[in-house]
């Protein structure tokens, strides 16, 4: 139960580097290091900067995996009937297992009956 509820919350992250359709780096701690390819290549100006753009071939994804976080319920969010059983089952789960101050036997005054005679031995039938 434990394991269930800490993989459903629990959150991570994956960066991917691709270099055309290599996958170049990735990480699932840290930032990707991204090639040298795009610092080879010199800053063009004017009309070659569009250009430029269109020819770059280096892609980052990242992959983001989010858990649960409203695991917490507090007494706000209850209806007033929800409240009610609530209290009157905890109440009652408490009674139920308080028990005496000490055990009470009944029967510490009365002796038990005079064996007359020993039946078992009469019929002669002896559990083996």
């Amino acid at each position: 139960m434990a394991l269930i509820v800490l993989c459903s919350t629990m959150s991570f992250a994956v960066d991917m580097h691709y270099c055309g359709d290599h996958l170049v780096d990735f990480s699932f701690t840290d930032t990707v290091d991204t090639c040298m390819m795009k610092a080879n290549m010199p800053k063009p100006s004017g009309e070659c900067a569009a250009m430029a753009m269109e020819m770059d071939c280096c892609t980052d994804i990242e992959v983001v995996i989010e858990g649960q976080d409203d695991l917490k319920i507090s007494l706000d969010q209850l209806s007033l009937d929800q409240q009610q059983f609530l209290v009157a089952f905890t109440y009652t789960y408490l009674q139920h297992f308080e028990g005496y101050d000490e055990n009470v036997v009944p029967y510490t005054d009365y002796n038990p009956p005079p064996l007359i005679r020993d039946v078992q031995i009469l019929d002669q039938t002896f559990l083996i």
